[in-house]
């Protein structure tokens, strides 16, 4: 019955999802998106509330007692110029390449069934669109903000469409318990030296030397320290100092992320960048110093959670159409960070995935990429599911 219904709304759906597209904004400041989505809830007969001048929230039900659940949609873009050719193509210079478009789209969508089915949710839905999850702080800003709060959350769940990997339109994948996506946390390493003439090296600090070595070394922290079961990586992506062949520069930087599963991982590898670099700096008489500028943990999906949202939405979709992260992602994670993460700290949380198109079905490009897209077709399946595991878990736990 709600999936007949979430299939009536598809062109709705569709419609907002191609306005999002069209005008896709950044991080948190996103003026365009957030009243465009505030518009669509208080149509349906909502009293949406800006939070943070970007994240905007609703409350559907509260006309029977019950625990909140919290459903989450990210609406933010990416600095991508889009290569497509589509006549809802981007109108700026970013572009919604992770399909965040579709995420706001699917839960309007799921929105407009809440709405239509008020009388009957045994407690409160509370309605998360949220901003910045590409620079993985907009979780966690949203919490800092009080959305897990007035009324409590007691339970959320988010839906990200995928494209471009070998798995049918239209596929719900529905996270094992524990964790799901890998953390991310992004460092900037500061080398201070002495500059000086390249033709006398004996009176500087060659801070380019430090950075060579350092490096180097970070990579031991994942081949001697991280247990070889454990997935973990640290990636150095940029390295910077000097600007003339025959000077030894001041200063140099180097930047960072590291990426692990495992919380005891990852507490240990960003304790050990900050010994290492200051171990290396110290080894060559220059000095360091660490800052951690993105920090995210990773996505923990509650085990009892997780086995109730695939059972009521195999009965909702059919046995063919729900699979687990195992049978999708390899080790059922994703080394991909998700800021989602934030939230399942607080509260029991699951996290799942929508086949949005395979490269066999026409959709070739993943995510990030300036061609990617997603099937249309699908959309009203999220909103469905979305409605459906909110609406279910509610009853079950009234």
């Amino acid at each position: 019955m709600l999936l007949k219904e979430a299939k009536a709304l598809q062109e709705v759906i569709v419609k907002d999802r191609r306005y999002l597209h069209q005008h896709p904004e950044l991080g948190m400041d996103l003026p365009i998106t957030s009243a465009y989505i505030a518009k669509r809830l208080k149509e349906m007969g909502y009293e949406p509330e800006i939070v943070s001048g970007a994240g905007v929230v609703a409350l559907a039900g509260g006309k029977k007692p019950g625990k909140v659940f919290l459903l989450r949609g990210d609406i933010d873009a990416l600095p991508i110029v889009e290569e497509n050719d589509l006549e809802y193509k981007s109108k700026t210079e970013n572009m919604h390449a992770c399909g965040h478009d579709a995420h706001a789209a699917m839960l309007l969508g799921a929105a407009q069934l809440l709405k239509d089915h008020e009388d009957e949710i045994e407690g409160t839905v509370k309605l998360l669109f949220q901003p910045s999850e590409e620079t993985l702080s907009g979780a966690k800003a949203m919490i800092e903000a009080g959305v897990l709060e007035s009324p409590k959350v007691d339970a959320a769940a988010m839906i990200h469409i995928f494209s471009g990997m070998p798995m049918k339109s239209g596929t719900l994948v529905v996270a094992e318990e524990g964790y799901s996506t890998s953390s991310g946390d992004m460092f900037r390493i500061d080398i201070q030296g002495k500059g000086g003439h390249g033709a006398m090296p004996q009176d500087s600090i060659d801070p380019l030397n430090v950075a060579a070595h350092t490096l180097i070394s970070l990579q031991e922290i994942i081949a001697r320290e991280i247990k070889p079961s454990s997935t973990a990586v640290i990636t150095v992506g940029q390295m910077h100092g000097g600007n003339a062949a025959n000077i030894i520069p001041d200063t140099a930087f180097i930047e960072g992320t590291i990426r692990a599963f495992d919380r005891d991982d990852r507490e240990l590898m960003k304790n050990r960048v900050v010994e290492v670099a200051k171990g290396v700096a110290s080894v060559f008489r220059a000095s360091a110093n660490v800052e951690y500028r993105m920090e995210c943990p990773s996505v923990y999906n509650d085990g009892e959670l997780s086995e109730f949202t695939f059972n009521v939405n195999e009965d909702l979709l059919g046995k063919n159409n729900v699979i687990n992260f195992s049978q999708a992602f390899p080790g059922g994670k994703m080394t991909g960070s998700e800021d989602f993460g934030y939230i399942s700290e607080k509260v029991p949380s699951i996290m799942m995935a929508l086949g949005g198109g395979s490269p066999e079905e026409g959709y070739p490009y993943p995510q990030h990429h300036p061609k990617v897209n997603f099937n249309e077709d699908v959309f009203y399946i999220g909103s469905a599911v979305y409605a459906n595991t909110a609406i279910q878990w509610l009853k079950n736990n009234k």
